[in-house]
């Protein structure tokens, strides 16, 4: 088991960070009415952590029963019938799956799942957590129409599910939602409170942690604790014991984009642009998310370009990451991104 997953909080007392927000949690849960949850905040800080946590907290160990599934939802979209395929993570007392994998149909797979959770409403006979949860994660990336579904369906079924929704950015998602729910922010961990997680985990692993070297790891980590956690386990596994000096490596997709904005800056013609393609394609094949594939080429080019350059680069990388969303080719706007400066 990857430590990450190992050393992950059990439960809301357990937080090593946010804290404050498990008290919290673990207080709104005490109250018998939880209301409709927003989790955001930037990737690695630990928002599905506490969703979990709290999860337990509400249902106990019933929650830890969780089964994969593969589902197949046949919705009425008017003049025809057409299948949805997703995969759900499931207990009895809760669903969690990612709505955006369903592209533009998305807004239907909304509807359906909590017209359904309704439908199964869980019988407590202690009048009791008499509801079930829906876990929604990226919901930053659903469309817009799927969202207004959203806002009407959690209206209406409000008395038999409650929703927990988790994404990255809340400014992408609409006020109607935002204001139904209660907000929580996650903020992305200090360095200071990685080094505290990672030299528990080497306590609990029983290795001898050179000075300076935690602390260089989450210099590093760029205050992901998930990525910090990830890049400790691989220094171990490379090379034990530890040095003060011991190399820690980047992610290989970083060193890929790295090498990509090398080949746009050295040669601008149609040959490299088919290359550079080629390049993007396969990061997009390995799962790399295309937004995360923008920003990082743009801090590439960025480091190469003058500064009168800079400027114009931010512009368009801004512009065509909000085209990203409203489109369903990705690779279109990631060349948009480095044709204009190609051209200048």
């Amino acid at each position: 088991m990857l430590w990450v997953d190992k050393y992950r909080p059990k439960t809301l007392d357990q937080a090593m960070v946010h804290q404050d927000i498990a008290q919290n949690l673990k207080k709104l849960v005490a109250e018998q009415d939880c209301p409709h949850l927003l989790f955001y905040g930037p990737s690695g800080s630990g928002k599905k952590t506490l969703i979990i946590a709290l999860l337990r907290q509400i249902f106990g160990p019933s929650a830890d029963k969780v089964k994969v599934e593969n589902r197949t939802w046949k919705v009425d979209a008017g003049s025809r019938t057409i299948d949805i395929e997703l995969t759900t993570l499931s207990s009895t007392n809760h669903i969690e799956l990612n709505p955006s994998d369903a592209g533009f149909q998305d807004r239907y797979i909304v509807q359906e799942i909590i017209k359904e959770m309704a439908k199964n409403r869980p019988i407590d006979t202690k009048g009791k957590k008499g509801y079930k949860i829906l876990v929604l994660n990226e919901v930053d990336k659903l469309s817009r129409e799927a969202q207004h579904s959203l806002r009407r369906t959690m209206e209406k079924y409000s008395a038999y599910c409650r929703l927990i929704l988790c994404c990255n950015s809340s400014s992408k998602v609409t006020e109607a939602i935002r204001s139904r729910c209660l907000n929580v922010r996650i903020n992305a961990p200090t360095e200071e409170q990685i080094v505290k997680v990672l030299e528990f985990i080497g306590k609990k692993e029983g290795l001898q942690l050179p000075s300076g070297f935690p602390a260089r790891i989450a210099e590093k980590s760029n205050r992901s604790l998930r990525r910090a956690i990830l890049s400790f386990e691989t220094c171990r596994v490379q090379q034990y014991p530890f040095t003060s000096n011991q190399a820690i490596s980047p992610m290989d997709w970083e060193e890929y984009v790295s090498e990509i904005a090398s080949d746009i800056m050295t040669e601008q013609s149609p040959k490299r642009l088919y290359q550079v393609r080629q390049k993007l394609y396969e990061l997009l094949l390995n799962c790399i998310p295309p937004e995360i594939i923008l920003k990082r080429l743009l801090f590439e080019l960025l480091k190469k370009l003058d500064a009168e350059l800079k400027h114009e680069v931010c512009h368009w990388a801004a512009y065509y990451e909000h085209r990203m969303r409203l489109g369903q080719k990705a690779i279109f706007h990631l060349e948009g991104t480095f044709i204009y400066p190609d051209a200048v």
